[in-house]
């Protein structure tokens, strides 16, 4: 499969037009033969990429004291009890802050304060944090995190992720997607017969079909 899937990427490759900025490289995911009005049928899962994202990935860490001040190493914004009660409070800079971030992580004793504060803006994004555990590693969680895409269908039969960047190249960017691909038959119920296509292509480029 791997050979088939860098065909199709170096075709998405060759056939894009040439642009004057980085193009991403985004596959498409069509479903079949599943009920997604059903919940327990719908795709929602955090996959880690061994070549990386090819971005910049946006993390917020609600977090206080030590797991704090190590979280500033590594985080874009870090932020703690105070500064969620106040995002509570305005729910115009509570939508903004999540609209631009792809991952939170927050320390596992604010996860109830997050639900009461940001549940109605996080939760229907699919944007909750990942608990940190007392015994996780915050500079590790979150750089696990900047590799980090979201595979997530809600109830629709065709969804997109990032897989990566047009400068990374076909042998990294088919590594990606190889690994997406096999998590998604692990999870669907029959596997990639609930697979009724997957194409690739670049930002602006045109979609190539990867054989599956």
């Amino acid at each position: 499969m791997a050979d088939t899937i860098q065909e199709a990427v170096t075709l998405a490759l060759d056939d894009a037009p040439e642009r004057n900025f980085r193009e991403t490289v985004d596959i498409a995911i069509n479903l079949r033969d599943l009920d997604l009005n059903d919940p327990s049928n719908r795709i929602d899962e955090s996959v880690v990429l061994p070549a990386g994202t090819g971005q910049e990935t946006q993390i917020v860490v609600f977090a206080e004291g030590e797991t704090a001040v190590r979280a500033e190493e590594v985080a874009d914004e870090v932020l703690d009890s105070d500064d969620l009660e106040d995002l509570g409070d305005d729910d115009d800079r509570a939508k903004d802050l999540a609209d631009d971030t792809d991952f939170f992580v927050a320390e596992a004793n604010l996860m109830q304060d997050i639900g009461r504060y940001l549940g109605t803006v996080l939760g229907p994004r699919g944007k909750m944090p990942t608990p940190l555990q007392p015994d996780d590693d915050v500079v590790d969680t979150v750089n696990r995190m900047k590799n980090t895409v979201q595979l997530r269908s809600r109830d629709r039969r065709t969804f997109h992720t990032r897989v990566g960047a047009e400068d990374m190249g076909a042998d990294a960017i088919s590594d990606n997607i190889d690994v997406i691909i096999r998590r998604l038959e692990a999870d669907l119920e029959k596997g990639p017969l609930n697979i009724d296509g997957i194409y690739v292509k670049t930002t602006m480029g045109p979609a190539k079909e990867v054989p599956v």
